[in-house]
Parts: C-alpha cells; structure tokens; sequence
C-alpha cells in the first residue's frame, strides 16, 4: 500500500529549488528597490547566540549599509521604512533584528 503524503507548496519549493540565502535574498531585494551606488549585508547573527531571536543556523540578524539617490530628501525614518517596506517578507518571515544605515550619495554612511 502507498501512503499519501501531504505537501504545502512552501515545502515543494524548498525541496526544488536550491535554498537562497537570507542574506542574498536581502540583497537582491534592495538592489531591485533601490538601485544602490553602494550596499553591503552582514549576518551578525553569530555575535547573538543565546538572545532573544536567534536560531540554529543563524541568519537572524542583519545590518545593512546602503547609499541610494532614492534616499535623497528623506529623513532618517522615511529611509528605514522604504527599507522595510522592501524587505516586509524578511522581516516577517524569521529575520529578528536589522540595523540600517541608509544615506544619500555624499552624505556619508
């Protein structure tokens, strides 16, 4: 007799497709949104083991350095949500804690 199995389309997906890196997934996002003249992610979930929000196998806690013309004008508040906004899956879907710097070009980082 063969057992049915049931499968989410979540899990499919995992099963097919080669995982991508949350980290990458970061980036490719903010890339698409932004445009960035420079941008740099860092897994700093290693330096969080034991706190609130982590979990084996880390990628829980990012910081992101990003300079955009798309962040021209824009306070410093307005910046960390057109940043979250981007990254609204992430953010729900396991990442615990992320640190931005967001500038304009020639503002500094």
């Amino acid at each position: 007799m063969i057992a049915a199995i049931a499968v989410d389309a979540r899990d499919l997906r995992r099963l097919t497709l080669p995982a991508m890196a949350t980290r990458d997934a970061i980036m490719e996002k903010l890339h698409k949104a932004f445009a960035p003249e420079s941008l740099r992610v860092e897994d700093e979930s290693h330096q969080h083991v034991g706190h609130a929000g982590h979990r084996p196998g880390g990628e829980t806690h990012f910081r992101v350095y990003i300079v955009s013309d798309a962040f021209r004008g824009k306070s410093r508040v307005e910046r960390h949500r057109m940043i979250n906004t981007a990254l609204a899956a992430e953010l729900y879907g396991g990442v615990h804690a992320l640190a931005i710097h967001a500038a304009a070009p020639g503002e500094g980082g």
